[in-house]
């Protein structure tokens, strides 16, 4: 059986929605100490909706393809609807990813995260603190 699948490998060969947003609503990036991998996020929302996204991550292939993937996935998106995207959906998209690997996907979605609380504190718009990760003391920012 292959490591990766059709799906893990043409997401990284040929990632969607690759670059920044000049002006983003919002931005976000995580990082993992252990691996190296640092994703950000830009999201561009208009009207409650993510009317465009991109990435830019600094990484293995998984972290490349599951960062594609996430943005896939929020791309028209309403907020809550993106905040509800998981790691395990990511990872379910992706057609799986090696268990070595996992730690890609949660990134993935941390930095969907990550962005949106970017956007809620430039709009001084009030949300559950709970919902999102504190990155400077966070155990998935610092995966093992």
């Amino acid at each position: 059986m292959a490591l990766y699948t059709d799906t893990v490998m043409d997401h990284f060969m040929n990632p969607r929605n690759v670059g920044s947003i000049d002006d983003a609503s919002g931005v976000g990036e995580v990082g993992n100490a252990k691996c190296g991998d640092i994703m950000k996020m830009y999201l561009q929302i208009e009207d409650g909706i993510i009317s465009d996204v991109k990435f830019e991550t600094f990484g293995c292939g998984s972290a490349i393809a599951s960062s594609s993937m996430a943005t896939e996935l929020i791309k028209g998106k309403t907020i809550d609807e993106a905040l509800a995207v998981t790691n395990r959906q990511v990872v379910d998209a992706l057609g799986g990813l090696p268990a070595q690997k996992l730690h890609c996907s949660v990134l993935a979605e941390e930095s969907i995260k990550a962005a949106v609380k970017d956007y809620y504190d430039r709009n001084g718009i009030e949300y559950d603190h709970s919902r999102f990760p504190d990155c400077d003391d966070c155990e998935g920012c610092h995966m093992v």
